[in-house]
This record gives structure tokens, C-alpha cells and sequence, in this order.
């Protein structure tokens, strides 16, 4: 007789499920703004429900672009607090800066904008808390819970149990790794398959058959395509639900992405993560605000940089040289002139200690970063941004994209002035591979990792560690 477990009551996550947590928030942002108005004594007017309808929409894009709504199971609560507060603080940064830029001819209560720009976030992340404890409340206490088992015993099971049990409250129930190789010793060292094995796949069709497994997730190699069809038809004789997790982490995967063409699955391998239009945008108008708050700020001390250069030796002020950009495409990048040669062809010398090309003036500049302030002109003109991997000459790519294993996907996204390589130290020549690979490793890190957060921590760290480094010269 098959022992009693308590029955699930709530439904995996569908799109319903998603529009009534949509309804439920776009809810409390009236709601918000309505107590605000009503605290102040102002009338809700039909400005204000504009300006409700407008936030409301700008909000559900920007949460969409945070997939705030396709589910939680396994997010930190924190992650999920701070892409709401980013989505509706973007979301008001937008509307502000139409008002600032345009006579809307529109009037509102500074007081009701400064009590609502905090409230609705707020209410918003509360409501999501309070749904995510009640329903791990109840899973933990045995309501709503699944019991799981994995069909391959190896690295990949490994790590779907470990990312699985390391959450308690998502309640799911582990019964345990089946494998058909559980005799075969040396397999399953070569393999590096786990320890335990609780049963082959026969053991797991029985117990699917008896209702005691709820999911079954097959983690078994892409090569053994035929094994797992032969298994999905006998899986069929059961109603358990049958997830395939290939396992394509066996690949260098880089903003890897689940889509579809007309219902053909389709993954990514190698992608660049400003791939949306919005993502884009919102990276060029992130260069462009920190072009518009830095420019100011250089400008007279790169009038005396440039007076200096043309004092001190003879030769042009900007050194022009090619380099790749986005997509591999040439580019030409700016800088203040720090040698006594100009080289831009196809054999180009590395900066070395005590390099007799580099004068006195540009040995400061190439030590203090000075030498690469008119690259903000390049992000000007679109062909670089603010952060991301350093452009290196061509001649230097040409030579590295040989020895480099997957050395040209950091040309996924525009060069930078400044990136995660130079704060982490991997600033100056590169005389070893060990050097460009540790460079190159932290650039592709970058380009997986990328957002706006990311950018902004960079930028700052920049100007605590990344302008003056003893091994730039």
C-alpha cells in the first residue's frame, strides 16, 4: 500500500499564477500612491493617474528585464528585494528625467513624490516576503512538498542535489541517485560518479509506477541520446514527471539563453549579454551619464596634460592606433601620446620596465592611467564604453587569439577604458600567456557577470586601485 503524503495544493508556477502577482503589486502601487496623496491632503486628480499608469508600465518593463516574475524557487530573498528596488527606482529615475528635460506642464506634490518613491518599493518587496514565508513555511512543514530522484549518478546529478537540498524550504524530498553503471567500479571512478547509488533504473520505474516519486530529473550525458529515449518510453508507463537536464556545462558557456523557434528549443553558447535592445540602451546611457558627470572633470587637467606633451617632445599630442572593437571590428582608439614612436602595424612592441620609447612625461602618464583620458571621447562617439575589456592592438590580437583558448569572445561587448581585469590587478605588460590568460579570464568573467551594479562597482574601484599600479609602464 502506497504510504499517505500530504497532497500538494498549489500548482507549479504558470503564466496565471504570474498575472495575479503582477496584479497583485501593480495593487499596492496604486494603493501606495493613493495613502501618499491622502496623508498630504492633495486631490487624485488625473495627473496623478498618469502618472500612476506610466510608473506602472515602466515598472512591469523593467521587471521583466529583471525577470522579477519568473519565479523565485531558489533566489535569495535579498536578490529579489534589490532587482524591485532597482526596476522601480529606474522606473521613476525615467519619469523624473522626462519632467526635467521636457515642460510636461503637468504639477505634483514634492511631498507625495518623496513619501511614494519609498513606499511602493517597500510594500512590494514586503508582499513578496510575506508569500515566500508562508509557502516555505508550509513546505517545510510537509504541505506542498515533492519528492524527487535523479537517474545518473555523476558530477552533473551531484550538483543538481547539492543546489536542490541547500534549499530546504522549496520542499522537495530527496530519494536518491539511481544508476544502471551501479556495479560497474570503474566507471563509476572514471566518471566520478557518487558514492551511494540507492537502486539501477529498474528500482526507479517500480517505485515511479507505486506514485512515490513525484519528479525524476535525468542527468545522464549528451552521448547517451538512445539510452535516455529508451528510458523516457518506459518512464511513460508511470505519471511521474520527467525532467531532462543536459549537461552542458561541458562547455565554456558565456550568457548562455533558453529560446525557441516556432517550439524548437534552442540554447546559447556563446552570447553577448546586451543582446535585447533594452540592455543596450541602458548600457550606452549608462556611458553616456558617467561621459556627462566625468568629462567636466578632465577637461582642464587634459588641456595641461596635452601642453605638456607638446612642450616636452617632439610628435603629436593623441596617439591614434587600431584596435579591435565589439564584434572583432577595427576601431580607432585615443590617447595621449607617452613615446617617442607612434607604431600601429602589424608588429607591434609591448611597454616593457625602463622601455627607452616611453619619455618622462609618459612614464608618469602610463603609471597614473593619465594616458588613457581621451578614450572617454572614444565612448563619446559609441566605439568604446566607460567598463569593459581593454582594447589591445591588433597586432596583439592577431598573435594571442592563436594561443588563447576562446581569447576573441571578449570582443562580445565594446572595449573599455576601465574593466574587471584592471581591479583585479592585471594591469601592464604581459610578457608570459599565463598573464594574457589570467587578463583574458577575468574579461570573460565580466562579460558572463555583466550589469549595471558591476559597472558602477568597477568605476569605483577604479579610482581607488585601478589608475596607479607599479606594474604599468
Amino acid at each position: 500500500m502506497n504510504q499517505f503524503r500530504p497532497k500538494g495544493f498549489i500548482r507549479p508556477l504558470q503564466p496565471e499564477l504570474q498575472s495575479i502577482k503582477r496584479a497583485m503589486d501593480t495593487a499596492l502601487i496604486f494603493i501606495t500612491l493613493y495613502i501618499s496623496i491622502d496623508i498630504y491632503g492633495e486631490t487624485f486628480g488625473r495627473e496623478y493617474l498618469g502618472l500612476f499608469i506610466v510608473c506602472t508600465v515602466l515598472f512591469g518593463i523593467f521587471a521583466e528585464h529583471q525577470e522579477i516574475y519568473h519565479g523565485w524557487r531558489g533566489d535569495p530573498l535579498f536578490d529579489d528585494a534589490v532587482r524591485i528596488l532597482f526596476s522601480w527606482v529606474f522606473a521613476f529615475a525615467l519619469i523624473g528625467s522626462s519632467f526635467f528635460v521636457f515642460d510636461l506642464g503637468f504639477e505634483y506634490s514634492r511631498q507625495v513624490l518623496e513619501l511614494w518613491l519609498p513606499l511602493a518599493p517597500l510594500s512590494i518587496i514586503m508582499l513578496h516576503s510575506l508569500r515566500r514565508s508562508t509557502l516555505s513555511y508550509l513546505r517545510m512543514n510537509g504541505l506542498n512538498t515533492r519528492n524527487y530522484a535523479i537517474l545518473g549518478g555523476n558530477s552533473l546529478g551531484k550538483r543538481l542535489n547539492v543546489a536542490l537540498t541547500e534549499m530546504p524550504w522549496l520542499g522537495y524530498s530527496f530519494l536518491g541517485f539511481f544508476d544502471d553503471r551501479i556495479e560497474n567500479k570503474q566507471r563509476r571512478l572514471d566518471e566520478d560518479m557518487v558514492d551511494v547509488i540507492v537502486g539501477d533504473f529498474k528500482d526507479l520505474l517500480d517505485r515511479a509506477q507505486r506514485g512515490e516519486i513525484d519528479h525524476i530529473y535525468i542527468t545522464l550525458p549528451l552521448r547517451a541520446e538512445k539510452r535516455i529515449n529508451q528510458l523516457i518510453r518506459e518512464l511513460a508507463d508511470s505519471t511521474v514527471s520527467v525532467n531532462i537536464v543536459p549537461d552542458f556545462f561541458t562547455f565554456n558557456l558565456m550568457q548562455s539563453k533558453l529560446s525557441s523557434v516556432k517550439g524548437i528549443p534552442v540554447v546559447s553558447v556563446f552570447d553577448t549579454p546586451l543582446n535585447s535592445s533594452l540592455d543596450g540602451a541602458v548600457k550606452r546611457l549608462e556611458d553616456l551619464l558617467l561621459c556627462a558627470l566625468i568629462l567636466p572633470l578632465i577637461a582642464i587637467p587634459m588641456l595641461f596634460i596635452a601642453l605638456a606633451i607638446k612642450i616636452t617632445s617632439p610628435g603629436p599630442v593623441i596617439f591614434k592606433q587600431m584596435r579591435y572593437g565589439v564584434k572583432g571590428e577595427q576601431i580607432e582608439v585615443w590617447k595621449f601620446r607617452s613615446m617617442s614612436v607612434c607604431e600601429n602595424g602589424d608588429n607591434v612592441k609591448q611597454a616593457t620596465a625602463n622601455d627607452s620609447r616611453v619619455t618622462p612625461l609618459g612614464g608618469f602618464l602610463r603609471r597614473t592611467s593619465l594616458d588613457e583620458l581621451p578614450q572617454f571621447l572614444n565612448v563619446l562617439s559609441g566605439t568604446m564604453s566607460v567598463v569593459g575589456p581593454r582594447p589591445h592592438a591588433v597586432a596583439h590580437n592577431e598573435y594571442y587569439r592563436k594561443q588563447i583558448q576562446g581569447y576573441m569572445l571578449r570582443h562580445k561587448m565594446k572595449p573599455g577604458i576601465t574593466g574587471l581585469a584592471q581591479i583585479s590587478g592585471c594591469r601592464g605588460e604581459t610578457e608570459t600567456i599565463d598573464k594574457m590568460e589570467r587578463r583574458i579570464h577575468h574579461d570573460l568573467e565580466y562579460i558572463r557577470q555583466w550589469s549595471v551594479i558591476l559597472d558602477l562597482k568597477i568605476v569605483i574601484l577604479t579610482i581607488f586601485k585601478g589608475f596607479v599600479g607599479q606594474q604599468a609602464y
